[in-house]
C-alpha cells in the first residue's frame, strides 16, 4: 500500500474559500494527500488566496516567498497557488515565483489534480480561464460525507454589481446561480449525514435566481431549504442590499429556521460616498431596510462591512458614518481602509487623504463598534440561549455554539452534546464570546 503525502493548505479570506478550500482537500485525498496542519512535514503547499484588499495579495505573495529555500532543501516538494490572487496574476506567477510549481484561478478548481500531478513529473502549469456559464454550473462538488454539524453550501458565484472599489468581479467572473434542485439535492444528503446547519454562499445571495427566469429567487430557495427533514437551522452570506427584497424580509417574520442574524454590508453611512462607491442605495434606504428586519424579527442581529478613507471622503462623510452605527446599533463590523484594487473604477479617484488621517479614523471607528458589541454582549447576561453545540472549546470540558444571532457562548459540557440544540443561561460576556451554563442537556435533539 502506498504511503499517503501530506497536504498543507492555508485558506486567506472570506467563507467562500473556506467551502472551497475543502472541495480541494477532497479532490486531492483522492490521489494519496491527506492534510496535516503542519507546513514543514507537508509534501504539497498550496494558498487559496484572497485579493479583495492589498494586504491580503501582499500577505501571500510574501508566504510563498518564503517556501524558496524549501524547493532546494527538499527533492520533490510542491508548491501551489489558488484563488484570487492566482486569478488576477495568472502566469505572472509562474514567471515572479521560479519556485512555484502550479497556478489555478476560482474557475479552475476542478483541474487541482492534474496540476498536481503535471508537478509531481516536473511540469509547471497555470489554469486562470473564465468559463463559460454550462460548464461552470456543472463543476461543483457534490461529497457530503466529510460530516460535522455545519456546512458552508455554495448557491452563486461571481458578482454582477462593480461596486468601484471591488475586484470581485473581475476575479470571480459574472454572477451565475446554481440549480436550485442540485442545491437542494446536496443539503438532502448534507442532512442524511449529519448536518443541522447549513450556511448558503455566494458574493450577493440576494440575487440568487434572478438571471434564470425558470428558477425560483432567493426567498423560494430558502423556504424550499427549511422544508428539508434534519435541516435545524439556515444562514447566507454575503448580502448586498440593493437587492434585499420585501420577500426576503418576510422569512424573517415566520421562519423559525431561518436563524436571527443579518449580514448587511453598508461600507458608507454618507450618500456622496455610497454613489461614487457604486453601491446603488442611499443611507435612508439602507435604514429603512434595518427597519424592516428589525420589525419582521425584533430580536435580528445586524452586522456589516465599513471602508473608511475611500477616495474623496471627508471628515462630514466619516461623521456620516459614525451616525450611521448608531443609527443601525451593530452588533459587529468588519471594517477595513480602503486599499486600491487593479481594474476597479476607483482606482482613478483622487485621493487627498493622507494615511495617518485614515488610520485616525478606522481606530475611532473600531474603538466606538467595540463598545458598541461589548454592550451588545452584556446585555445577553442573564438570558436563556438556544445554542446548535458545534464542537469542543479550546478550553478543556467546555463546548461552544452559536446563538441564533451568531453570538459565540462557550459553556461546561461533554462531546456527547456535539449536533444537539440546548439552552444555556449566559452569566459573563466578553468582548468576543459569551460564557453560560447548560440549562437543559439537549433539548432536542438535533
Amino acid at each position: 500500500m502506498n504511503q499517503l503525502k501530506q497536504l498543507y493548505l492555508e485558506t486567506f479570506g472570506c467563507q467562500m474559500n473556506v467551502e472551497e478550500s475543502g472541495k480541494i482537500a477532497a479532490q486531492l485525498a483522492e490521489i494519496g494527500y491527506a492534510q496535516t496542519g503542519n507546513a514543514d512535514s507537508a509534501d504539497l503547499v498550496i494558498l487559496n488566496t484572497c485579493s479583495v484588499r492589498a494586504r491580503a495579495e501582499e500577505k501571500v505573495i510574501q508566504h510563498l516567498e518564503n517556501y524558496s529555500g524549501r524547493k532546494r532543501r527538499q527533492p520533490g516538494f510542491i508548491l501551489g497557488v489558488g484563488g484570487c490572487v492566482a486569478q488576477q496574476e495568472g502566469e505572472r506567477l509562474l514567471k515572479r515565483l521560479r519556485h512555484l510549481d502550479f497556478v489555478f484561478g476560482t474557475h479552475s478548481i476542478h483541474l487541482v489534480r492534474q496540476m498536481v500531478r503535471a508537478a509531481e513529473q516536473g511540469r509547471r502549469t497555470a489554469e486562470v480561464d473564465f468559463l463559460d456559464t454550462e460548464t461552470r454550473l456543472n463543476l461543483f462538488p457534490t461529497d457530503s460525507s466529510s460530516g460535522g454539524v455545519t456546512r458552508f453550501v455554495t448557491i452563486m458565484q461571481g458578482c454582477d454589481n462593480f461596486c468601484s472599489y471591488c475586484i470581485v468581479p473581475h476575479v470571480r467572473g459574472r454572477e451565475i446561480s446554481r440549480r436550485s434542485g442540485d442545491i437542494l439535492d446536496e443539503i438532502r444528503r448534507l442532512a442524511d449525514n449529519g448536518v443541522r446547519e447549513v450556511t448558503l454562499l455566494g458574493q450577493n445571495v440576494n440575487s440568487y435566481g434572478l438571471k434564470s427566469p425558470d428558477e425560483m429567487d432567493f426567498a423560494g430557495l430558502l423556504r424550499a431549504v427549511a422544508a428539508i427533514s434534519g435541516i435545524e437551522r439556515i444562514r447566507f452570506t454575503t448580502s448586498h442590499p440593493k437587492d434585499l427584497s420585501p420577500a426576503l424580509v418576510d422569512c424573517f417574520a415566520d421562519m423559525d429556521k431561518l436563524c436571527s442574524h443579518f449580514h448587511l454590508p453598508a461600507q458608507s453611512g454618507s450618500d456622496r460616498i455610497l454613489n461614487l462607491m457604486n453601491r446603488g442605495y442611499t443611507r435612508q434606504e439602507y435604514l429603512a431596510m434595518v427597519a424592516a428586519l428589525k420589525t419582521a424579527r425584533p430580536d435580528i442581529q445586524i452586522t456589516g462591512d465599513i471602508i473608511v478613507g475611500f477616495p474623496g471622503e471627508t471628515d462630514a462623510d466619516f461623521k456620516e458614518t459614525l451616525s450611521l452605527m448608531d443609527e443601525v446599533e451593530f452588533s459587529d463590523l468588519f471594517s477595513f481602509i480602503y486599499s486600491v484594487r487593479p481594474e476597479t473604477a476607483a482606482a482613478t479617484l483622487a485621493d487627498n487623504t493622507s494615511r495617518k488621517e485614515k488610520l485616525a479614523r478606522l481606530d475611532q471607528l473600531q474603538s466606538k463598534q467595540r463598545e458598541m458589541s461589548m454592550a451588545r454582549n452584556r446585555s445577553f447576561v442573564g438570558s436563556r440561549q438556544l445554542l446548535l453545540v458545534e464542537g469542543p472549546s479550546k478550553r478543556e470540558g467546555q463546548c461552544y455554539g452559536r446563538t441564533s444571532g451568531n453570538r459565540v457562548v462557550n459553556f461546561p459540557g461533554t462531546p456527547d452534546l456535539v449536533g444537539q440544540l440546548v439552552e444555556v443561561t449566559v452569566v459573563t460576556a466578553y468582548q468576543n464570546s459569551l460564557l453560560g451554563e447548560l440549562v437543559v442537556p439537549g433539548i432536542q435533539a438535533a
